[in-house]
């Protein structure tokens, strides 16, 4: 479980095909703090790591994480976004995020407005009932507040802190990005379209 404040950034220093599986090296200021099994968020997508040195870290992407998510278009010298596991410690400053990728969103307009940036993403309309005007939403893992919400369509607006620290500054027109909506609100929508269908055969 993660909340969608990224801790650092890291760089893909090479990736590897291992059959239909991705295997990603990535360089980072954290990378020497993790061991063999914990689960990172790389740019929103839960991934474990498998091995780590002082500097690097190495994650295993299977074909449908791949095929899912921009993991896919990841080559070296990109930027990622990284987040350790949520403690029981931890203040939840943003909201829950599994880590579960639920589809890729594209780009469609970007424009900075005195001194933040506003972004405008399309989305498949199927996910259309998760998106709500001021809710939430994880975009490459950074948690984010929905507005001008629209069917298949939303915009957000980055504050200069999250531009200058995560990759949402390198995302451009026709750019993918990782799509993740709110755990609860996905709960409330399964659990309403059930008692619809129990309460009208």
């Amino acid at each position: 479980m993660f909340t969608g404040l990224i801790q650092t950034t890291g760089t893909v220093a090479d990736v590897k095909q291992d059959g239909q599986n991705a295997v990603f090296v990535i360089e980072s200021s954290i990378s020497g703090e993790l061991h063999p099994d914990e689960s990172v968020s790389h740019d929103g997508v839960c991934l474990t790591i498998t091995e780590c040195t002082a500097n690097q870290h190495i994650v295993v992407a299977v074909q449908e994480t791949l095929k899912k998510t921009n993991l896919r278009q990841r080559k070296p010298g990109d930027l990622i976004n990284l987040e350790r596991a949520l403690s029981l410690q931890d203040r939840l400053g943003g909201h829950f995020v599994q880590g579960h990728v639920d589809t890729v969103a594209v780009c469609t307009e970007k424009k900075e407005t005195d001194g933040s940036w506003e972004y405008c993403f399309s989305y498949p309309h199927s996910f259309a009932d998760y998106v709500i005007e001021k809710g939430s939403v994880c975009i490459n893992g950074i948690s984010l507040t929905c507005f001008d919400v629209k069917p298949g369509q939303f915009r957000v607006a980055i504050i200069p802190y999250t531009y200058a620290h995560t990759n949402i500054r390198l995302v451009e027109p026709g750019h993918q990005v990782n799509l993740e909506f709110d755990m609860l609100g996905k709960y409330v929508v399964a659990l309403a379209k059930q008692y619809f269908s129990a309460s009208h055969p």
